[in-house]
């Protein structure tokens, strides 16, 4: 019987995996609304996707220095 839940629940998991995802992200998020207010979790969101969006570029073999190179000025050594 606990086999038969089990297999459902991986079955709509799999159909509906957008649905499920995406309900899940919203219960989180309305968790950390209620536990530590709006604009803190707007800046804990903000991490989480500047936190992707770093592990992605690393994902793709870009060189991390290389991508901060970009971004952030020189030193005063380097030339």
């Amino acid at each position: 019987m606990f086999k038969e839940i089990l297999d459902n629940i991986v079955n709509i998991l799999n159909t509906n995996r957008g649905k499920t995802i995406g309900g899940i992200i919203g219960f989180l998020i309305g968790i950390f609304i209620l536990t530590v207010g709006f604009f803190k979790t707007l800046f804990i969101v903000l991490c989480i996707c500047i936190g992707c969006y770093l592990g992605g570029k690393t994902d793709k073999m870009e060189a991390l220095k290389h991508f901060l190179d970009k971004f952030l000025p020189q030193g005063k050594n380097k030339q």
